[in-house]
C-alpha cells in the first residue's frame, strides 16, 4: 500500500492542499481541509484491496470539497461587502438630516403660519388637475385647482387657508389628487415634502429609514427628490 500513500501525498501537494504547521488549529466542531484529507487517507488505507479507490474518484472528491470551501469563502466576502455598503449608505443618509425630501405620502403637517408642499405624479397630460385637503374627520378643508398640466411631477403649495378664507388650525391633514385623462377622472399618487429629523439603521434585513419632522417614517429608498 506504500505506493498508494505516495500517490495520495503527490495529489495533495499538487492541489496545494498539503498540511502545514503554520496553519491555525481549527475548532473541534469544524471540518477543515486537513481533517478532510486525514479522513480520505484513512479511507484509502482501509479500503478493500480487491476494489481500490481510483485516483480519479479521489481527485473528484477533493475537487468537490475545495469547491464547497471556495463557496463558503465567497459568501463571507459578500457578507463583508454588504456590511460595507450598508455603512456607506448610513453615512450618506445621515447627511440628509435637516434637508427636505419628497416622499410618497397621503398626509402632511401644517404648522402655525406655515404651508404644506408636495407634488402629484401625473401619468399623462391632463386638462384639469386638482388637489383636495381634508382634516382628520374627512371634512374637505381646501380644494386646489392646478389646471392643465403635462405628464410628470406637478407641484402644489397649500398656504394653510381654508375654503372659507380663514386660516386652518395647525395639525395633520390628508391629501388626495385627481386628474381628467382621456375623459376619465383618475386618482393620482401624492408626494409630500418634509424635513428629515433623524435616520434609523434598519435591523433584521430592513433598510435605512428616515424619520421626518411631520411624523412620517419612510424607507430611504423611497425618496423621490432631495430639495
Amino acid at each position: 500500500m506504500a505506493h498508494i500513500d505516495n500517490n495520495v501525498n503527490t495529489v495533495i501537494n499538487e492541489l496545494g492542499l498539503g498540511s502545514s504547521a503554520s496553519k491555525p488549529k481549527k475548532a473541534s466542531d469544524q471540518l477543515g481541509q486537513t481533517e478532510f484529507l486525514d479522513l480520505m487517507i484513512t479511507q484509502l488505507k482501509n479500503q478493500d484491496p480487491f476494489s481500490p479507490m481510483e485516483n480519479g474518484d479521489f481527485i473528484s472528491q477533493m475537487a468537490q470539497f475545495s469547491s464547497v470551501t471556495g463557496l463558503a469563502e465567497l459568501q463571507q466576502s459578500f457578507d463583508k461587502l454588504a456590511t460595507s455598503l450598508q455603512s456607506n449608505q448610513a453615512l450618506q443618509a445621515s447627511s440628509l438630516v435637516g434637508r427636505t425630501v419628497l416622499v410618497p405620502s397621503a398626509a402632511g403637517t401644517l404648522s402655525s403660519g406655515g404651508t404644506v408642499r408636495g407634488a402629484v405624479e401625473l401619468p399623462a397630460s391632463s386638462g384639469a388637475v386638482g388637489v383636495t385637503i381634508q382634516d382628520a374627520s374627512g371634512q374637505v378643508i381646501r380644494r386646489l385647482e392646478l389646471g392643465p398640466q403635462s405628464a410628470g411631477e406637478v407641484y402644489f403649495n397649500w398656504d394653510g387657508i381654508a375654503n372659507d378664507g380663514q386660516p386652518a388650525p395647525a395639525g395633520r391633514y390628508f391629501v388626495s389628487a385627481d386628474a381628467g385623462i382621456n375623459g376619465d377622472t383618475v386618482a393620482l399618487e401624492t408626494l409630500m415634502s418634509a424635513s428629515v429629523d433623524s435616520v434609523t439603521l434598519g435591523q433584521g434585513g430592513q433598510g435605512l429609514r428616515l424619520n421626518l419632522t411631520d411624523g412620517n417614517v419612510v424607507d430611504f429608498a423611497s425618496v423621490r427628490e432631495i430639495q
